[in-house]
């Protein structure tokens, strides 16, 4: 394979030297040893991998578009693809998005039609969410398993949340200078074209023995290759079928926009349907636990959240900074980041005669971007929120009624100075915070080492 490969790799000076043997075994898989790739071979080695739709966009790349198709495909052309996919630049990854869609890329004056454009980044999300599953790294695995799954329905709604703005206000036509902006400011697609074409190159068809049926195949690419956009799911060991009410698709959104030291790791805090609907509840699982994402669920089936990025904590003061934002996932997906505009990005209070009595995220007093009541089931959403650029109404109706709420706490749990020693195991989380003894005690429950229990009523 060795002198094959580097006859080969000296027909394609774009490549790397670690990247000869992987494009080069692929050519010759795909190629059956010969010069030429028929477009018949390479559907039937790379079909199962990918969506349809993106394997007639390929053709088009390597073989030209119809009514001017070449028969085979050589090797030069092959890297090509690869090259300008995996680590492209934007001209290069534009052009080949061009070819894709039968256009000239040669052409300045090109114009696209935008659902041509959506459909392509369909095709591209629909791949990469086929790929990941296909290769069943730790990450996937780990909300899988816990009953997450992908949904079409929220694949194409990711798509649409990536594309929506690639055209201009106004128009439906797209020119390469908007495709040249959109990329340049869309780092989550990129990724996820790095990551398909990295496994399709990678693939090796090879029989998996350890398949009672002997005929299961697997793409071989090394899990280290590649930064999954997925975190792993941490505090479900325990819940072997969770009634998840969002899917992998929604997931990987809202992580995308985290901050990259908190795109790791998600850790399980809360769901109203485990612990039951009860805010003094809620908020003895989720104080002190640093960075989290709040998702609610409205009895319209509206899904919507926010990122906070400070640990949760009773006062009459906003906290957080700039990095939190509000997001929505039905019906449609969409990110609003802070305008700078004012500091109100996230403010918890309870008991209290003259100050709001609850979860707050974005806006202002009784004006809230997004807002769960401390009387627990009600929640309200505003018009407009001066916190968060983009923003528009997250619920369906400005008041609503909450169907379901989750926490999970994002990045590695920090650490508390003052933590004592927990080789025991019965020392709880929230053990020397003041503020959660105190929500406890008004919530007529006191805190044990084997969980929580009601107060003895006289």
């Amino acid at each position: 394979m060795g002198n094959s490969s580097t006859k080969l790799a000296e027909k394609c000076s774009l490549l790397a030297k670690s990247e000869v043997p992987v494009v080069a075994s692929s050519f010759k898989l795909v190629s059956k040893n010969s010069e030429r790739i028929k477009e018949d071979d390479l559907m039937k080695f790379w079909g199962s991998q990918m969506d349809p739709r993106l394997a007639q966009y390929i053709t088009n790349f390597l073989f030209g578009p119809l009514g001017a198709r070449s028969p085979v495909v050589e090797f030069q052309r092959f890297a090509e693809l690869y090259v300008y996919c995996v680590r492209g630049t934007i001209d290069e990854r534009i052009n080949v998005l061009l070819c894709s869609l039968g256009q000239q890329p040669e052409s300045e004056s090109t114009e696209i039609a935008y659902p041509l454009i959506k459909e392509y980044v369909e095709a591209v999300v629909s791949s990469y969410m086929r790929a990941i599953r296909l290769e069943g790294g730790p990450q996937y695995k780990s909300w899988e398993s816990r009953g997450f799954r992908i949904v079409k329905d929220c694949i194409q709604k990711l798509a649409e949340s990536l594309a929506y703005d690639v055209v201009q206000q106004g128009t439906q036509k797209v020119t390469r200078a908007d495709a040249e902006r959109w990329l340049h400011k869309n780092p989550t697609f990129l990724k996820m074209l790095e990551h398909v074409f990295s496994h399709l190159y990678h693939y090796r068809n090879v029989k998996n023995a350890s398949e009672t049926d002997g005929n299961a195949r697997k793409s071989i690419i090394p899990q280290e290759a590649l930064q999954s956009m997925l975190p792993y799911c941490e505090g479900l060991q325990y819940v072997p079928d969770y009634p998840a009410f969002t899917d992998l698709s929604q997931m990987l959104f809202i992580n995308s926009n985290l901050p990259g030291t908190q795109q790791n790791k998600w850790r399980f805090l809360f769901s109203s349907q485990i612990h039951g609907e009860s805010f003094s509840t809620l908020l003895g699982r989720i104080m002190d636990q640093g960075p989290t994402v709040v998702i609610v669920e409205d009895a319209n089936g509206y899904i919507f959240g926010g990122y906070a990025t400070d640990s949760w904590a009773l006062s009459p003061n906003y906290v957080g900074n700039e990095n939190s934002f509000l997001f929505t996932l039905r019906p449609k997906m969409r990110c609003f980041s802070s305008t700078g505009y004012n500091d109100h990005y996230q403010y918890l209070n309870l008991h209290q005669q003259t100050m709001p009595n609850g979860m707050g995220m974005g806006g202002q007093h009784n004006y809230w971007g997004m807002w769960l009541d401390s009387e627990y089931g009600i929640g309200e959403c505003s018009e407009s929120c001066t916190t968060y650029k983009g923003y528009f109404q997250l619920s369906a109706t400005k008041k609503f009624n909450i169907r379901n709420v989750e926490v999970w706490g994002v990045g590695d749990k920090p650490v508390k100075e003052d933590e004592e020693d927990e080789k025991s195991g019965a020392r709880s989380v929230l053990d020397g915070n003041a503020d959660s003894k105190a929500i406890l005690k008004m919530s007529g429950r006191e805190q044990y080492s084997d969980g929580y229990r009601e107060e003895p009523k006289d």
